[in-house]
């Protein structure tokens, strides 16, 4: 019996998504996963040569009816290679039947899926009336990120910061292009105090930020560091923050804004912070007044990934996009 497998390519991925579509899918996705209603293991990482590291991210979402694994490579010095530092791939299988549906470009369905967690976490947690964003991280995560948050925020100013000035400034000409704003750039991180909604998207293994430089009522959306030895948030900020995760097991392993604040005694171990699932569904509290800083940690989850490679297939199968190949 013959089977057709449909590929997608970056460009059909680009025409199948957007990110309001995206930011709706994972909302839902985050919800499921705190339910306890889609299996999802914890990665399995493998170290690369340098500081590089390879994913493998399983997931069940039963409410799509689909399987699905990524297979993700980080690579920090392939920005010295002109070569991107996420690569990946999706596959897409039908649970029921186990039939492989679709094999996909995951390196900017990464990228939205990020930015996408950081809108639904915004749009939680950030207060009403934000209206100045900052960015850490002038690559391609970073501009998913800004992207997010002007789809659920009305963002009035918009600030970039990273080391690389001339990324910076690309940066700024792009994303203001696509915005249609003007989007200033820093020339010290310490300015983003102005900002409401903060993003981090770098691979710094250090704090990019300083408790201080966070604007009292801030929200920050951490999405760059996913290593227990990395984080982008110094302990200060974790240990008085409202803090907020995407998954509570991957990132009590996984996420080094909260291991090593344990480690230094800023965070009680026996605190259980509140996975965005439970915010949304209203199980636990996120932000209880517009003084409290609110910091949404993300180390990526295989529900985002799974949630909007469902509406790629979906979206591609109407548009007649991709290539189906005979398996």
């Amino acid at each position: 019996m013959s089977s057709k497998i449909l590929f997608l390519s970056a460009a059909d991925v680009d025409r199948a998504l957007s990110m309001p579509t995206a930011i709706a899918a994972v909302r839902e996705a985050f919800v499921d996963l705190s339910k306890g209603e889609a299996d999802v293991p914890l990665r399995t990482p493998i170290s690369l040569a340098g500081d590089g590291a390879a994913l493998f991210m399983p997931v069940h979402l039963p409410r799509q009816n689909q399987l699905g694994v990524k297979v993700v490579t980080v690579i920090p010095e392939n920005r010295d290679r002109d070569l991107p530092t996420i690569q990946a791939l999706v596959a897409v299988f039908d649970a029921e039947t186990g039939r492989p549906e679709a094999v996909m470009d995951g390196e900017l369905l990464t990228a939205v899926r990020t930015g996408a967690a950081s809108g639904v976490a915004t749009d939680a947690l950030a207060r009403k009336n934000a209206s100045v964003a900052a960015v850490i991280g002038a690559g391609v995560q970073g501009m998913r990120q800004l992207e997010a948050v002007c789809c659920v925020r009305t963002i009035r100013e918009a600030l970039v910061y990273d080391a690389d000035r001339d990324r910076a400034e690309t940066f700024a000409t792009e994303m203001g292009g696509r915005l249609g704003r003007t989007i200033r750039v820093l020339d010290n991180v310490s300015a983003v105090f102005a900002a409401d909604v903060i993003c981090t998207a770098t691979s710094s293994g250090l704090p990019v930020v300083a408790d201080a430089d966070l604007a009292k009522g801030a929200h920050v959306n951490a999405v760059g560091a996913y290593r227990p030895n990395t984080r982008e948030i110094p302990g200060e900020a974790v240990g008085r923050a409202t803090l907020v995760v995407d998954s509570r097991e991957a990132c009590v392993a996984e996420a080094g804004e909260l291991v090593m604040a344990i480690a230094e005694g800023r965070l009680d171990a026996a605190v259980s912070p509140a996975e965005i699932g439970e915010v949304l569904a209203g199980s636990r509290p996120g932000r209880t007044n517009d003084a409290d800083l609110t910091i949404f940690k993300s180390v990526g989850n295989a529900v985002q990934d799974l949630a909007v490679a469902g509406l790629v297939l979906e979206e591609s199968r109407r548009l007649e996009l991709g290539t189906e190949v005979e398996l």
